[in-house]
């Protein structure tokens, strides 16, 4: 028997007893649309923090949470259980920056101290990545976990995230606007070729499961940066919709159920919020057409500090925003939509002054009510 597998009958019996008391049922039937809040790196934390952080989750009437498997693996896993017992359906995001998945001679991309090092996606060694996801979709099968969703990366366009973009010495130059034109088009293009990869690895593994062989596969949410943004900050991005293009040239409609974007539009009028989206999701299609989007990060920002705290311009924003994405779920382009975040970005945080701000409430109401309050 394996070391893994010995791990897994290990944690099996040392968490079985409190996840069989308190283990909750789960539907046979997926709801249609999901409405979800993301609190990201669990794993850097406390038991007793992941405990206390997914207790005020849960308690404010949210049902789904977007979590990551990061390192430590174990400690990731961890909160996955917690959120578990505590009711709340799993959407997991695979953070591809895991060293683990990478050569021991593979060194990160610098972001010469301007956004994080980060290793190249082209530099990703998929046995490495098959290996580590392998083991930790076990260890989750063996506590008898179910994950609503996979997300394997995250904002892989965008060169905060993915070293096969570039970061420029000096910012404020005119960036790559097009595959054709980045600095390194090869590097990306194997990159690229890797990930579809990654997805098919993935997509494997979890149907190989037994309590999360139906998770819906959502490719990495992607950064909706803007051009002029990448141009400011000295960085590579594309489009979502250049970098879903490529991913389908490449057969990922066969791998993926559906795909991944991230929308942070800033206080608009609601007017302008909705050419921003309607844009930006307009490659996203009903199921029976082609394949939807989940929105895994979307966020008004509010950068109060002070308590008692004033959220009315942001909640009136993110009203509007839960409006707009309403109306995509309605006409089947859009299937899933996480507020990022709870508590630990400072600006975006819904959980401000000890409680769940008024905007934060706005968020995360069920997708049902607030299209029965909407009409």
């Amino acid at each position: 028997m394996s070391a893994s597998r010995l791990w897994v009958g290990a944690a099996a019996v040392a968490l079985s007893g409190w996840l069989a008391l308190v283990r909750p049922a789960y539907p046979d039937d997926a709801p249609a649309t999901r409405i979800g809040i993301n609190r990201v790196n669990l794993g850097w934390l406390s038991h007793g923090e992941q405990e206390r952080i997914l207790k005020e989750i849960a308690s404010s009437g949210a049902t789904d949470v977007r979590l990551s498997l990061s390192r430590p693996v174990e400690k990731s896993i961890e909160a996955v259980a917690i959120a578990s017992r505590l009711g709340l359906r799993i959407l997991l995001e695979i953070q591809l920056a895991n060293k683990s998945y990478y050569p021991e001679s593979a060194r990160p991309r610098t972001g010469f101290g301007r956004i994080w090092d980060i290793y190249r996606l082209s530099d990703l060694d998929l046995d490495r990545y098959r290996k580590g996801l392998r083991e930790a979709l076990q260890r989750i099968d063996a506590l008898g976990i179910r994950l609503e969703a996979i997300e394997p990366g995250n904002e892989i366009n965008h060169a905060g995230y993915n070293g096969d973009l570039a970061v420029y010495r000096k910012p404020g130059a005119s960036t790559a606007h097009s595959i054709a034109d980045l600095k390194d088009r090869l590097a990306f293009e194997r990159g690229l070729d890797k990930y579809v990869r990654v997805l098919e690895i993935s997509r494997g593994e979890v149907r190989a499961t037994v309590h999360s062989h139906n998770a819906t596969v959502v490719s990495a949410g992607l950064s909706d940066t803007s051009a002029k943004e990448a141009d400011k900050r000295g960085v590579e991005r594309l489009d979502p919709r250049v970098f879903v293009a490529a991913l389908r040239q490449r057969g990922a409609d066969s791998l993926v159920d559906a795909y991944g974007v991230h929308l942070y539009p800033g206080r608009k009028t609601p007017a302008v919020l909705a050419t921003h989206v309607r844009s930006l999701l307009d490659f996203c299609r009903a199921a029976e057409r082609a394949k939807p989007c989940w929105v895994t990060e979307w966020g008004i920002a509010n950068t109060a500090r002070s308590c008692p705290f004033d959220d009315r311009a942001r909640e009136g924003a993110v009203r509007a925003m839960r409006t707009i994405l309403g109306e995509q779920m309605e006409v089947g382009r859009l299937a899933a939509a996480y507020y990022y975040d709870w508590d630990s970005e400072p600006s975006y945080s819904l959980w401000r002054c000890g409680k769940l701000s008024p905007a934060g409430a706005a968020a995360i109401r069920p997708a049902e009510i607030e299209g029965a309050r909407a009409r």
